[in-house]
């Protein structure tokens, strides 16, 4: 089997996912990904599309991470691998569609405007 890519993306983050047959091992960014996500809460968001479809040690994973912060890095990486997974075999698609996997995350930071504290917050009003 040849290698399959495939892109995912959160907020500022971008995962490039190459998956090739293999024994369930994921690198990021040449690091182990329990290296690379610390916290059990973002292993487990990596591992969702592959757990989810019983597929752990069939499939290598190999994803260079940019941009974002560690949480969307793991949801673009979470992404990407269920889009790869569905390149491979279309019938993996509405196990992952229930779980919410396929779609992308449009949820963006609103930008500061100027005359304000922030996007929305605005500096005190005083009528005197």
């Amino acid at each position: 089997m040849e290698v399959i890519t495939a892109t995912g993306r959160r907020k500022s983050a971008i995962a490039r996912v190459y998956l090739s047959q293999g024994t369930g091992k994921i690198v990021v960014n040449k690091k182990d990904y329990t290296n690379f996500f610390p916290v059990s809460q973002l292993q487990y968001v990596v591992q969702q599309p592959l757990s989810i479809l019983e597929l752990s040690d069939q499939y290598d994973v190999k994803a260079n991470l940019t941009g974002g912060g560690v949480r969307g890095q793991a949801e673009a990486l979470r992404l990407g691998i269920a889009r790869a997974l569905i390149k491979i075999d279309p019938e993996y698609k509405p196990a992952l569609k229930a779980e919410g996997l396929v779609t992308r995350d449009p949820r963006q930071v609103e930008r500061k405007k100027p005359g304000q504290k922030k996007a929305r917050k605005k500096f005190q009003f005083s009528k005197r």
